[in-house]
């Protein structure tokens, strides 16, 4: 009973420190009215807008994939009291993720109550989640971090990236484990258990999983510092905040609102796997053999 106080109390007060230090600092947002650009809006009015949004956004929408996040590209001009507080947003995120594993880890069996009682210890937030049908938790949205730069900007260069892969080493014995929970009376499972077989158990496979198209911004630094690089590439599924006297935004490119349909990166001359995968319900693939 003890541990079971201790992890909700925990998680109770993580969460309501990040709902409060969310609330601050869009309440400084609103009050400096620093220039702001967000994806798919016209005006700077809507930009701030959505901003705000995109910083309070931690729930589910109805029949939303659970893997699935929203992305909120954008950039912000901050003062040093709005970097602050982001900082202090930052921290509550990480507190608040770190509570959830420690549920995870101690008493997995409470995280499914703990979570949903979450919404209720703020009564309006809950009454306007309830009404719109928002009143889960994504936990993945709660804890992202918002991205920041201290750096004199040049520019920011915006591209979609949408070739990205996980790749990871599979054993022969996994392979098998995995086709085996599948229906083995099916032909095709039968067949690529057979291609299992006709294989030494040392070849080496790879299990590839195709990620979710994001958004990739080039930052280009004004003022290249000795040792240091002179940009960066990170990826923006949450408003770039940079900390900046000048209440102008570096120059930026306004990217497609979605995604393009086909690869646009070429295929690197030097891949390591095959074409075609070599056990297709599993997605797993042979080394090229040179």
């Amino acid at each position: 009973m003890g541990t079971h106080y201790r992890l909700v109390s925990q998680l109770d007060h993580c969460f309501d420190l990040l709902v409060n230090n969310l609330n601050n600092l869009a309440a400084l947002l609103k009050t400096a009215q620093l220039p702001c650009w967000m994806l798919g809006c016209e005006t700077e009015a809507t930009s701030r807008e959505r901003l705000l949004f995109a910083l309070l956004d931690l729930w589910y929408l109805e029949g939303q994939d659970g893997r699935v996040t929203r992305s909120y590209p954008g950039l912000v001009v901050c003062n040093e009291q709005i970097w602050a507080q982001l900082g202090a947003v930052n921290d509550a995120k990480v507190a608040f993720s770190g509570a959830i594993d420690a549920i995870r880890r101690e008493s997995p069996d409470l995280l499914l109550d703990a979570r949903q009682n979450l919404v209720t210890r703020h009564p309006k937030l809950h009454a306007h989640l309830t009404a719109e049908g928002l009143a889960r938790l994504h936990l993945k949205q709660s804890w992202r971090q918002i991205p920041g730069c201290t750096i004199p900007l040049r520019q920011v260069r915006f591209s979609w990236y949408s070739s990205g892969r996980s790749i990871r080493r599979i054993s022969y014995k996994e392979a098998v484990y995995r086709l085996e929970q599948m229906n083995v009376e099916a032909p095709h499972i039968k067949i690529q258990l057979q291609k299992l077989a006709s294989i030494p158990t040392a070849t080496p496979l790879a299990q590839v999983q195709s990620q979710a198209p994001l958004m990739r911004a080039n930052l280009f630094f004004t003022d290249q510092q000795a040792g240091l690089p002179d940009r960066q590439a990170m990826n923006i599924a949450m408003p770039l905040f940079i900390l900046s006297d000048q209440a102008t935004l570096p120059p930026f490119n306004i990217p497609s609102i979605a995604p393009p349909e086909k690869r646009t990166r070429a295929v690197r001359s030097d891949a390591q796997l095959e074409d075609e995968p070599f056990l297709p319900s599993i997605r797993v693939f042979k080394y090229r053999e040179y």
